[in-house]
Order: C-alpha cells, then sequence, then structure tokens
C-alpha cells in the first residue's frame, strides 16, 4: 500500500479517488478481419449528436463535389478536377479521433455511398477512375487511423480502470486504517514510522511520524523478527506485535499492528502464580510430612525395635516367646525401612544437603533395589549446584518418568541423562518398555504424570516433550533455563 512522503509531523494521507466518467465499454479485443470492421460500420454512435454532424460534412462534401462536376463539363468551373476527393479525411479523421473504429468505418461507408452519384455521371464528367483511387485511400486512411485510435483508448481505458480500482482500494484501506482501534504504524525500509492510524497516535503521540520503531518499542533487530513478540508500552498495557510487509511503493514496507493482549496475560500470569503456589504448597507439605515421619513414627519404630530386642534376650523368656519377639522386631525395623523410603521419595535430604545429581544417584539406587529393573545415570558437562527451583523440578521430573517407566512402561532398563549446559539444564530420561504410538501431548489430560512434569518445567520457563515408538521405549526430555546459579 503505497504513501505520500510526510514531512515533519504532517501525516501521509491517500489521494482521494477521481472519479472517471462516461467511460467508453470498448471490446476486450479490437475487431478482426472484414466481418469485424463491417459490425464496426453498423453499429455507429447514432445517439450521439456530434456523430450526425460529421455525417451532416460528408452530404455537404458530397453534394458539393457533385455540384463542382456537373458545372465543370460545361466549361464554367473553376476546378477542372472537381472538389477534392481527400477533403474527406478532415470529417473521417475526426469521426476517428472522436468515435475510434466505430465512426470512421461508418463515415468511409457513408462517404462511398453518396459518391456514387458522382462516379456514375456519363463521359467520364465525375472523374471516376481518380475519385475511386481516393476514396480508396480514404478508407483505407479511415479505418488504420480508426484501429490505431481505438486500441489507444482501449488501453488508456483499462489504465483508467485500474487507477480507478487501485484509488479506491486505497481509499477503504485508509478509511479501514483510520478506523480501526487497534494501533498501527506504517514503516519504511530503514525502520522509520512512515504512518501512523489515529489510535497509535493516542498511543505514541506525534513524535512517532519520523521516528524510529525500534526506538519506540525498545526491540532489536530486523522488524520481521517482532511477529508475535509481546510489548509493554507506555500506557501499562501489554501488546502483542503483528508484522505484515507491504508492497514498495512509496518506500512503504512493513505494517505493525499491536493488538491489546493486557487482559489475557493477566489470565496467563494469574493461572501460572496459582500453579505455582500450589505446587510450592505441595512441596511445603511434602517436605513437613517427610520431617513428622522421621521425627516421629519412624524414631517410635525404632525405639519399638530395640525395646523388642531386649525383651527377646531377657531373662524368663521362653525361647518360643523370644522368637516371636524378634519377629515382631524384623517386622518393625521393615516398617521403620518403608518409612524411610516413602520420607525420601516425599523429600530427599540429599537434594536440600547436596544437590541434584547426588539425590539423583541415591533415588535411582533404591528404585533399582526395590524394583530390580537397571537404573543407569549419565552426568555431562560441569555438575554442580543450582538454584533449589530448578534443582527440584528437575528431581521431580526425572522422579515422575522413572516412576511412570517402571510401573506403566514394562521397562528392563531406563536410563537417566543429565547435561549442564551453559545457559540451560537439560534431562533426558529413556526407558525399553511398550512404547508409544505417537508423540504425547505434555498437557493431556489423561496422562496427569505428563501434566505435572509439564507444569513444573513450564513454570521454570523451560519445555517438556515426550516422544517414543510402539514396543521401542519412550523418551522424557525436558529443557530448563538457568536463571541463576547458586553461589
Amino acid at each position: 500500500m503505497p504513501f505520500g512522503p510526510v514531512r515533519g509531523s504532517e501525516r501521509a494521507t491517500v489521494a482521494k479517488p477521481r472519479v472517471i466518467e462516461a467511460l467508453p465499454d470498448w471490446p476486450a479485443e479490437p475487431p478482426a478481419g472484414f466481418g469485424g470492421v463491417l459490425r464496426s460500420a453498423l453499429s455507429p454512435p447514432l445517439s450521439d449528436r456530434r456523430f450526425w454532424v460529421v455525417q451532416a460534412v460528408v452530404v455537404v462534401f458530397a453534394g458539393l463535389h457533385l455540384f463542382v462536376d456537373l458545372i465543370s463539363s460545361r466549361g464554367a468551373s473553376p476546378f477542372p478536377d472537381g472538389l477534392p476527393v481527400a477533403l474527406l479525411i478532415i470529417p473521417v479523421g475526426y469521426a476517428a479521433t472522436r468515435f475510434g473504429l466505430t465512426g470512421s468505418a461508418a463515415t468511409a461507408v457513408w462517404a462511398t455511398l453518396l459518391w456514387l452519384p458522382d462516379l456514375l455521371l456519363p463521359f467520364d464528367e465525375g472523374h471516376a477512375p481518380s475519385d475511386l483511387i481516393n476514396l480508396l485511400l480514404v478508407v483505407v486512411a479511415a479505418l488504420f487511423f480508426g484501429q490505431q485510435i481505438e486500441s489507444e483508448r482501449r488501453a488508456h481505458d483499462r489504465v483508467e480502470r485500474a487507477t480507478l480500482g487501485r484509488l479506491r482500494a486505497e481509499a477503504g484501506y485508509r478509511q479501514l486504517f483510520d478506523a480501526n482501534k487497534a494501533p498501527i504504524l506504517v514503516l519504511d525500509a530503514h525502520g522509520a514510522v512512515r504512518d501512523a492510524n489515529p489510535a497509535a497516535l493516542v498511543l505514541f503521540g506525534e513524535r512517532a511520524i519520523g521516528g524510529s520503531a525500534a526506538e519506540l518499542l525498545g526491540e532489536q533487530g530486523p522488524s520481521e523478527a517482532w511477529q508475535g513478540k509481546v510489548a509493554r508500552l507506555a500506557d501499562a498495557r501489554d501488546y502483542r506485535l503483528g508484522v505484515a510487509e507491504l508492497a514498495e511503493g512509496g518506500g512503504a514496507r512493513v505494517q505493525l499492528v499491536f493488538e491489546d493482549v493486557t487482559k489475557e496475560l493477566s489470565e496467563t500470569r494469574r493461572a501460572v502464580r496459582q500453579r505455582a503456589l500450589m505446587v510450592a504448597a505441595e512441596e511445603e507439605q511434602r517436605r513437613l510430612l517427610a520431617q513428622e515421619l522421621h521425627d516421629e513414627p519412624l524414631q517410635l519404630f525404632l525405639h519399638l525395635a530395640r525395646k523388642l530386642e531386649l525383651l527377646s534376650h531377657s531373662d524368663g523368656v521362653s525361647e518360643e516367646a523370644a522368637k516371636s519377639l524378634e519377629e515382631t522386631r524384623a517386622r518393625s525395623l521393615e516398617a521403620a525401612t518403608r518409612l524411610r523410603t516413602i520420607a525420601k521419595g516425599l523429600r530427599p535430604p540429599a537434594l536440600d544437603q547436596l544437590g541434584l545429581v547426588p539425590a539423583l544417584t541415591g533415588y535411582l539406587s533404591e528404585a533399582e533395589e526395590e524394583s530390580g529393573i537397571l537404573l543407569d545415570l549419565a552426568v555431562s558437562g560441569e555438575a554442580g549446584r543450582l538454584s533449589p527451583e530448578i534443582e527440584l523440578g528437575a528431581f521431580r521430573i526425572a522422579q515422575e518418568a522413572v516412576r511412570n517407566a517402571i510401573r506403566h512402561a514394562g521397562a528392563g532398563k531406563v536410563r537417566v541423562e543429565v547435561a549442564f549446559a551453559p545457559g540451560s539444564l537439560e534431562v533426558e530420561i529413556v526407558d525399553d518398555g511398550v512404547g508409544v504410538d505417537q508423540p504425547v501431548e505434555a498437557d493431556a489430560g489423561d496422562h496427569l504424570g505428563l501434566v505435572g512434569m509439564s507444569e513444573r518445567a513450564s513454570q521454570l520457563g523451560g519445555s517438556l516433550e515426550v516422544t517414543g515408538v510402539r514396543g521401542k521405549g519412550t523418551a522424557v526430555r525436558a529443557s530448563l533455563p538457568l536463571v541463576a546459579r547458586a553461589t
């Protein structure tokens, strides 16, 4: 959409369309062959008064020529050869100029018919040979010039109609441009603002015209890369940028549309905060429950086991009773071990004390011993302490993926890979279980474990991908950005 140049704070405007009136309805293609010429000659513009004036002039010329030939036969004419036939070029040329081939062909036919009486005069009084040659030249000139003029008019008409259509389209675009409630900026090839609709002028002010869009938005790089980005502008609202390339006429190249997504993002942020609070509350409950299990029930079971051991070795206790006390003591220790495992699963102490890798090592070792499945851990990159949120999120994702592989995948081997990259933490859990038919959406409602893993990755600004092949296992890949490393 081309726009005119802008000076200072003057806004570019689209010229009002010119009204093109009485455009002749020229045929799509010029008439071809004798039949086409004949049709043109038989369809003259009879409703136009000027056409009849031209025909009247032809009648006058034909009458004068006949009269001169008649009196010249008596030797009284100053024109021995009669009135020149070439004078017909005047009305024929005017008809061609004004009406095209239809006018010139009809005029030439009319002139030929009117000249017949003169050609039929006896004793060559009408100068038939020379008049016939001149008439033929007039007819040829009428057809040639009529055809050329009609072709030029047809081309001119196409240009006029195209121009009118373009101007109307520009006017329609301008009307939509100005009436749009969304702010819109039009940029040139250098990223300068060439035009702005009223909504954009309210948002940015008159200073926007002629300024740099990158400076207005605080964005770097080419404008094409801004597509879909969200920017918070001077009115403290959030706008998603839409970028559309325009024709380069007039220097305009890119149109920026600002979609107000403040409400949408507010709802999204609120939902994210709520999910984050729920996860934090869940982790806090796990921590408290793990601490309570460790401090009270676990200690009670251990104390009970010691008491039972003392009783089994006390004097006066029968052998059968001592054996029963030993069995009860073994059950107490087994219950204590189970409680310790549950407490570690709720919140492994190694995660807070030693970090992600030691916590995963301990978890996988215990899970391997309990399930009988081969669990392997591979670490790459420079391992170290991360922020508590990243360590906890990565551990929970790996824990849930391993648990799914053990319980549901029928896997014989699970490999956990942790890669410490310069700007991210990559965690991948691969099993050799039953696999899946197609990539699984991480937010699918019927995979609650995947939903939890996806939520954790999303809250940390990362992503989760689940892929697999039926009969060949499943892979869970999480990529978590390292916002801050622990010092």
